[in-house]
């Protein structure tokens, strides 16, 4: 398939017509920035009305992980001087998800380091989550690595309804930032997860060095995964890291990624997470031009903006976080 008109892509989408990996987008590296946004807001618009959802994350376990991923202050191969301490009691961690609650978050995460989460602290995990299904009625999400099916079946159970889990670029520049897992190790976390009725949240981050080819490969493959949820991290170099002497991307490029995702998955969640603050206005820009969806909060080890400012943007924007909107898709609202 070969574009020529934007609008008429968007047309096509509405309609039913979704990108493949065989087609030619190279349209998209050409087409000016405005366009793009014009076209990624009416899928939006479409797909998302006016609705974004706000999700908020507490670092549960944090430090000394075994993995090598280039980009992590938490690898314990990097010495970047960030907080090591072990699973959080459930009292903080409680306290923690009910102040989110009432500040109007939709969605509350724990994510813990390392390649998996086991043994004692995955009980103990899931002794949090059954409490915080039985006494708040903000959605639960995951992010604990690559778990098994037994273990996302026991998270479904205790009340959790989303699993995050980045696939992080594409399947051909995975091994240039990770090389003690692998790509398919994340692939077969992700199934595992839709296998067992969980909502998928996989995304990745932009500006480690991949090409414009790569960051559409993995757009792709996360609507081939039919990828509920995509968080769009923009790399904040940290020192101590293999990534630290990485220049920030432009506000451009990042604005031209998001644009990109909502056109190849058109009723996904495009979420801004890690380096908002590279955007103008932190990001209100994305929110009309391809972005449904934020993190929002304290975000493990990069600054992030508190669910009050981010209440506010939206109103003053017009927007909200109160009901969700479903039309063709569900813009992964649960």
């Amino acid at each position: 398939m070969k574009v020529t008109n934007i609008s008429d892509l968007v047309d096509r989408i509405i309609a039913g017509f979704r990108l493949k990996r065989t087609d030619d987008m190279s349209f998209f590296l050409t087409e000016s920035l405005p366009v793009l946004q014009e076209g990624a807001l009416r899928l939006q618009t479409h797909f998302c009305g006016n609705h974004i959802d706000l999700c908020t994350i507490i670092n549960a376990r944090s430090g000394r992980c075994g993995e090598n991923c280039k980009y992590c202050a938490q690898a314990a191969c990097h010495h970047t001087g960030v907080d090591e301490y072990a699973f959080l009691p459930k009292e903080e961690i409680l306290a923690n998800a009910r102040a989110n609650q009432e500040a109007g978050a939709n969605r509350f995460s724990l994510v813990t380091s390392g390649r998996a989460l086991s043994g004692s602290d995955f009980e103990k995990a899931l002794a949090v989550y059954k409490e915080m299904n039985q006494t708040l009625s903000i959605d639960l999400c995951a992010s604990h690595g690559i778990l098994s099916r037994e273990q996302l079946h026991r998270l479904r159970t205790a009340g959790v309804t989303s699993y995050h889990h980045n696939i992080e670029t594409s399947r051909r520049f995975f091994p240039n930032i990770c090389t003690t897992h692998t790509y398919e190790d994340r692939i077969r976390t992700i199934k595992s997860a839709q296998a067992e009725g969980l909502c998928v949240c996989s995304g990745g981050i932009i500006g480690m060095g991949e090409t414009w080819e790569d960051r559409m490969d993995m757009a792709i493959s996360l609507a081939e995964l039919s990828i509920e949820s995509i968080p769009i991290n923009a790399l904040m170099a940290i020192p101590g890291t293999e990534m630290e002497g990485q220049a920030p991307l432009s506000s451009e490029e990042i604005l031209r990624t998001i644009a990109i995702f909502r056109f190849i998955n058109p009723t996904a969640n495009i979420r801004l997470a890690a380096g908002r603050k590279l955007l103008p206005h932190n990001g209100a820009v994305a929110l009309r031009a391809g972005a449904s969806a934020s993190i929002t909060g304290n975000m493990l080890t990069t600054s992030g903006t508190t669910i009050k400012e981010d209440m506010q943007m939206l109103h003053d924007m017009g927007l909200t976080n109160k009901t969700a909107y479903t039309n063709v898709g569900t813009c992964g609202a649960h």
